[in-house]
This record gives structure tokens, C-alpha cells and sequence, in this order.
């Protein structure tokens, strides 16, 4: 009988926010289509080292299980990715596994992400409804504009821009790619239009979109191909714009 093959994972773990961080070993058996959320919950359910010592089962976090959700965001071989859609197949071994320290780590793998959450707040991230009314027809969508709403409305919130951001973290202020990024897409709804000039001069403050650094990690690193450096772009512009009428305005 053939020997089962074996996948080795070195998880980066963390006993809480304060500890230090430290690695364990462990394997598991391969299997074809394995991508490492399954991995790992092969692991919590025998949470044995390579060595053979029992330890407490990985925590990490997961949900929808089909790159919808963006909870299950980790970095997976020095990139920040997806687990639930990452294969083995892919990833050379071992496979190191480490939380996403651009975020408060709570446990393990398990990251705090309320700064995203907090910077949507900043930029005025919804559409503003005030009152009710009789439910009509709603408001027409630019059909120029339409296939950009569209596309950047698929981020998922799951934090792989502001890992590989170089300007995120304690050396910059900047609120990262995806929130900045939301502005612009509350900035083309029909109703949402008329807060633009709310969310650009939000922007036009500390940690706005003059911090991005045009790196173009973002863009490279987005699960859900958003084109961020050119929308930064045209935000930047818009700013700009803003700025101006500002000036002019007073």
C-alpha cells in the first residue's frame, strides 16, 4: 500500500494580543482540491505537532467558504490571501501560515479588522436616507458609470490591500485602499452624490488619500482584481477638484 502523502504547515501562532508570537509544526494528510481553511480544520480537529505534542487547536476565522466573505484573510506563504481558495496544490512546502499583523492580532490567526470598519465611518461610507417616503421607482444608475460601481462593490472588506500596502501601519497614517476606495463609490450612486463633497474632504485630512504612496501593492494583492490605483487616481483628482471649489466657495 502506497504511503499517504503529507502536507506540512508551520503556523505563526499567538497565545493572545499581548503574547509573542512563536511557530508550531504540524501535517496532515493530502488530498486533491485541499486548500488550507480545510487544512487547518484538519489540524483543529488533531491539534498533535510534528513532534507528537497535543496543543490547543489553531484558532482563525471563516464563513461563507467561497472568497464572498474576505474573513478567512491570512498570510499564506508571505502573501495575504484568501484561505478558503488558496490550494496546496499551489503553495511550495512547508507552508508557512502567519496572521496579518497590518491588524491587531487577537489570537492566532484570528485578526481585528474594526480600523477598516472605523475608516468607512470616516469617509461617510452609506447613503444618507432621511425620513421615509412612498416607495417609487428607484433612482436611475449612470450607465457610464455603472460597470465601475459595480466592480468596486465587490470588495469584501477582507484587509489584503492594507497588508500589502506599504504605507498602512504604525510608519504612516494612511486609511488604506479599500476605504479610500469606497468614497468614490458612494461618490457615483444617485443619491449618494450628494455627500461627495463630504467624503472628499474627509479624504483632504490626515491619513487621506494624500498618503497613499502609489506603490501599487493594492492592486496586485486585491482577491477580487479591483483596479484600486486607478480609482485612487481619479479620487485624487476629484479631491483636487474639491479643494479648489473650496478655496473658491469661501
Amino acid at each position: 500500500m502506497a504511503e499517504q502523502k503529507k502536507v506540512r504547515i508551520i503556523v505563526e501562532r499567538q497565545d493572545g494580543p499581548d503574547k509573542k508570537p512563536y511557530n508550531q509544526e504540524f501535517e496532515v494528510d493530502y488530498r486533491p482540491g485541499l486548500n488550507i481553511v480545510a487544512a487547518l480544520m484538519e489540524i483543529q480537529k488533531n491539534p498533535v505537532t510534528v513532534d507528537g505534542k497535543t496543543v490547543a487547536p489553531v484558532t482563525w476565522e471563516c464563513n461563507c467558504l467561497e472568497k464572498v466573505c474576505g474573513a478567512c484573510m491570512m498570510v499564506i506563504n508571505g502573501k495575504a490571501r484568501q484561505a478558503c481558495c488558496t490550494l496546496v496544490d499551489t503553495l511550495s512546502q512547508p507552508i508557512h501560515l502567519q496572521p496579518a499583523r497590518t491588524f491587531p492580532v487577537i489570537r492566532d490567526l484570528l485578526i481585528d479588522r474594526s480600523v477598516m470598519f472605523e475608516s468607512l465611518k470616516r469617509i461617510h461610507g452609506w447613503v444618507e436616507v432621511d425620513g421615509t417616503w412612498e416607495v417609487k421607482d428607484a433612482p436611475i444608475q449612470n450607465p457610464y458609470t455603472a460597470q465601475t460601481a459595480y466592480e468596486i462593490s465587490h470588495c469584501m472588506t477582507c484587509g489584503c490591500c492594507l497588508e500589502a500596502c506599504p504605507n498602512v501601519g504604525p510608519q504612516s497614517d494612511f486609511i488604506g485602499p479599500a476605504p479610500t476606495v469606497q468614497a468614490y463609490l458612494f461618490n457615483l450612486h444617485p443619491l449618494g452624490k450628494f455627500d461627495a463633497p463630504k467624503r472628499l474632504n474627509a479624504l483632504m485630512e490626515k491619513g487621506g488619500i494624500t498618503s497613499c504612496g502609489n506603490s501599487q501593492n493594492c492592486v496586485e494583492a486585491c482577491p477580487k482584481n479591483i483596479k484600486l490605483t486607478t480609482y485612487l487616481a481619479q479620487l485624487n483628482r476629484d479631491v483636487n477638484k474639491q479643494a479648489l471649489r473650496n478655496i473658491f466657495n469661501k
